[in-house]
């Protein structure tokens, strides 16, 4: 058991400990169950509580949340677009963000996957410098994609 103040009192049992809760006028909260004998604690529960949601939400503050970005390219996709696409993903990445590059094919596209392929690793190297291939490239119905994620070290966010 531990008292108002954080002094340890030692093993006691639930009746003397109930009994001490109730003359400091607070009440006995269990704070670690799982010890062998389980700890508690004097302390006012409302305040206890409080503190639990507080460092929940310092802990929930402090998580840093992935997002995935997503680029579509065709197999006929223009180089001025492909660059404008290829920027836009460099600066995702650099955000932090994850970039899923998928190639769209439509009708009888689908007989030319290697060109989007192709462009597919074309993206890929042209990134290369500031992201690595978290998937490989993949062919899944009618498109292809591939993730990338960031480097270490070189994030900006």
């Amino acid at each position: 058991m531990i008292g108002t103040n954080g002094e340890q009192i030692g093993i006691v049992s639930i009746k003397e400990a109930l009994k001490k809760a109730e003359e400091a006028g607070l009440d006995l909260v269990e704070i670690a169950p799982q010890a062998n004998p389980p700890v508690c604690k004097i302390i006012d529960f409302g305040k206890f509580t409080y503190e639990i949601q507080k460092k929940e939400k310092l802990q929930k503050k402090n998580q840093v949340v992935s997002v995935l970005k997503e680029i579509r390219l065709h197999p006929n996709t223009d180089t001025h677009d492909f660059d404008f696409k290829a920027r836009h993903a460099v600066n995702f990445i650099q955000q932090g963000d994850k970039v899923k590059v998928s190639v769209i094919f439509k009708g009888r596209e689908l007989a030319f996957t290697e060109l989007g392929e192709n462009l597919l690793k074309k993206f890929i190297e042209r990134l290369s410098e500031v992201a690595k291939v978290e998937q490989e490239p993949k062919f899944e119905g009618r498109s292809m994609h591939a993730i990338l994620a960031p480097l270490k070290g070189k994030k900006k966010k």
